[in-house]
């Protein structure tokens, strides 16, 4: 292969090179002043104050320092790559009770969705690309596609650009991972309770228990959930999870955790409104129509996890951790799909009901070792991790349900109780048997060169290995090997510059929940992808971060580029799927979260995606258009400020720019502005009252499409009123 095609052409960012220098001078300055203030203040005779008893309330930062994987071996100032990190505070406040919640007010992240051979659940696109199957819990892949709950939830941290050397396979577009409560070194009872328009009710207990005469902590997560959807009729929600932790010799060198997840939910599916084929837009209807089936259309769904993590330190510069977890996810359901086949059914305002069902069960079995500290050669000092993986991941479809919806439903006053369908169960036979094994070792290392030098090194090694267990099944293999290299430069001591490169790999049968719609792209195993060598992604990143205000505001800016130029296309000849496809995204992403003074916090973002296919395969038609799902920019705003020491106010807006829902760019999503409020009382130390106005607008938002068909409506206005209480 020619050198250059590993090259990437940054030629054309010149403007977003400008644009970051600026920012850099502008925040460098800021942090001089700041260094320059205190040697002035340092100069000046010391006056000696007499005592003042002064009583507030500090509000609860946004800003999160470190990464919670041993494999990020640096702060996160000087982590050469772009990290997002939205943790318990920004979640409650916010208001936000699952994942999607999370991403929806994240920069950079759109979100699809699914219907059948694509299932239903958690789908987030992260700059350019799919990352339904890079989401992680506590640093393990949760394989399932799954809709996931806050409740348990700590923190959030997205990972972005490829990321294969920190997670392994897949993780082009970056890695999401939710990390779990742990058990603490005190006592406390927490919970709340939540009221709010459209029949919500919401409970959470958070109970830990320290006993220091046994080095134990116990704590206890529960929560349930019911509502119906804001502007939605007829679609509900339900669910509850429940999720013990005991950990052992929490101030010892030796700590031993066993935990337990499970996850429930009883939902009513909604695939939103369809597409017109005259306006290639949704249809003009109102936002409450619904055109399911509510005496037949269900969602089952459930989740459990065991996790045992071993934690020793030798000394206080080497320490092992071993993690072994084994997971069931199970997801059933029917849905109906609103989708016209002609235009003259949308003239004479009918809409067929598509018959959708799904019935899968993913299972699980990881293990995990990570060895980590540091060590000097010379005068170098070295942080260091390395690890082992190994994992068995299986996803067992069984035959669905069968059956058909009956009449097509009316356009402008369909009828939810329509009668005329039918719906018969399956056998529950096994139908394709998609087992993946993978062996995995990695390495992670930075440098301290100097003072102001960092030089941060990754590398990964997998064994990839998957077979449809089935009679006559596909099967593929695959070596990966994919690194990370950054350069960091600190002209001060709360700032750096870095320049970093990384790659990814996406090998056949990565993402077997993917349906036939989804194209050659998609990363099961179906015709001749089997027989293909893996995906392979890289990137370019330069960005600075720098933390003001006393450490207590951070930062950042980066301008990237990612390249694709061997993806999955059709060959317009064979008709087979071949690696000659090209894509390539180039953005550019600004980060400001933590606080401003004690008593105003802010989390603010912005990201400018240019994602294009450039060789789409085929025909060549759709060569150079924007790649589906993406949104060019992308703005979110939060802000929170302490008006004394029992009030509380707070406000956000967020921008999802147009999306082309299909690779013609001929079926699209408009642009939507979303505000929300927030008023909270703090009662007294044991009680906190927050009302939450979600939508204030009450704007009609459709949040994700599957192949531009049809489009899934967003909740409208609602209030929620929560109460919660520590003791």
């Amino acid at each position: 292969m020619n050198n250059t095609s590993n090259v990437l052409r940054l030629r054309d960012s010149g403007q977003l090179c400008t644009a970051l220098g600026l920012a850099v001078a502008s925040w460098s300055s800021a942090s001089l002043a700041d260094t320059s203030s205190a040697t002035k203040n340092a100069q000046h005779t010391s006056v000696e104050l007499e005592a003042t008893d002064v009583t507030g309330k500090h509000h609860e930062t946004f800003k999160v320092d470190a990464m919670d994987s041993p494999k990020f071996t640096a702060p996160l100032r000087d982590t050469p790559k772009s990290i997002t990190i939205i943790n318990e505070a920004l979640i409650k406040e916010r208001g936000a009770t699952s994942l999607v919640d999370v991403l929806r007010t994240t920069p950079g992240i759109t979100l699809g969705a699914g219907e059948g051979g694509t299932p239903l659940g958690d789908r987030p696109f992260i700059r350019g690309f799919e990352a339904s199957t890079d989401i992680q819990i506590d640093g393990l892949r949760d394989l399932g596609r799954m809709s996931h709950e806050t409740f348990n939830v700590e923190r959030v941290e997205v990972l972005k650009g490829p990321s294969s050397a920190y997670s392994g396979r897949g993780s082009t577009g970056g890695t999401i991972n939710q990390v779990s409560k742990k058990a603490q070194a005190e006592d406390f009872i927490s919970g709340s309770l939540k009221l709010g328009t459209d029949q919500l009710r919401r409970e959470t207990i958070d109970i830990n228990q320290y006993l220091p005469e046994q080095d134990l902590a116990l704590r206890l997560n529960a929560m349930k959930h019911e509502a119906d959807t804001p502007g939605r009729d007829h679609v509900d929600v339900s669910r509850w999870g429940i999720a013990p932790t005991i950990t052992w010799g929490l101030s010892g060198p030796t700590r031993v955790t066993a935990s337990y997840y499970h996850l429930e939910s009883d939902d009513t599916p909604d695939q939103g409104h369809p597409i017109s084929l005259v306006s290639n837009k949704p249809v003009k209807v109102d936002r409450d129509n619904f055109y399911g089936l509510a005496d037949r259309d269900f969602r089952k769904t459930s989740a459990d996890l065991a996790t045992l993590i071993v934690e020793h330190d030798f000394n206080e510069v080497f320490s092992l951790r071993n993690t072994l977890r084994g997971g069931r996810s199970m997801q059933n359901y029917v849905m109906s799909r609103p989708v016209f086949a002609n235009v003259g059914q949308e003239l004479a305002g009918q809409v067929p009901r598509g018959f959708r069902p799904r019935n899968v069960v993913n299972t699980s079995l990881i293990n995990q070792t990570d060895l980590f500290g540091t060590f000097h050669t010379g005068t170098i000092k070295h942080s260091y991790a390395a690890g082992l993986e190994v994992s068995r991941e299986t996803i067992t479809d069984k035959e669905k349900y069968l059956g058909n919806n009956g009449r097509p439903g009316d356009l402008q006053n369909p009828n939810p109780h329509d009668d005329g369908w039918t719906l018969t169960p399956g056998s529950n036979t096994v139908t394709s048997k998609h087992q993946t094994e993978v062996k995995s070792l990695y390495v992670f290392d930075t440098l301290g060169l100097h003072e102001q030098w960092d030089l941060n090194l990754g590398l990964r090694y997998d064994d990839y290995a998957i077979k449809n267990r089935v009679a006559g099944g596909a099967e593929s293999n695959a070596e990966l090997w994919n690194y990370q290299v950054g350069i960091v430069f600190k002209p001060l001591p709360n700032g750096s510059i870095y320049l970093s490169y990384g790659t990814s790999s996406n090998p056949s049968g990565e993402n077997t929940q993917s349906g036939g719609a989804d194209g050659a792209g998609a990363g099961n195993l179906n015709g001749n992808k089997a027989n293909l060598d893996p995906e392979k992604s890289r990137s370019l990143e330069l960005g600075t971060k720098w933390d003001v205000f006393n450490d207590k505001l951070a930062l950042t800016a980066a301008i990237f580029r990612t390249e694709k130029t061997n993806a999955r296309v059709t060959d317009p000849i064979s008709g087979l799927v071949t690696l000659n496809g090209d894509q390539q995204v180039t953005g550019v992403e600004l980060e400001a979260t933590g606080d401003i003074t004690d008593a105003w916090a802010v989390r603010a973002g912005y990201t400018y995606l240019d994602a294009k296919v450039l060789k789409a395969g085929g025909d060549g038609a759709n060569d150079g258009n924007r790649s589906k799902f993406i949104a060019p920019n992308t703005f979110s705003l939060w802000t929170s400020y302490d008006l004394d020491a029992k009030w509380t106010v707070g406000a956000g807006a967020n921008y999802m720019d147009q999306r082309y829902m299909n690779d013609a760019n001929t079926v699209s999503l408009d642009d939507y502005w979303r505000y929300d409020a927030m008023l909270a009382y703090k009662v007294n130390k044991n009680l906190d009252l927050r009302l939450n106005v979600l939508n204030l607008a009450d704007e009609t938002i459709y949040d994700a499409s599957h192949v531009g068909l049809f489009a899934t409506v967003a909740p409208g206005r609602s209030a929620e009123l929560t109460a919660e209480f520590r003791f």
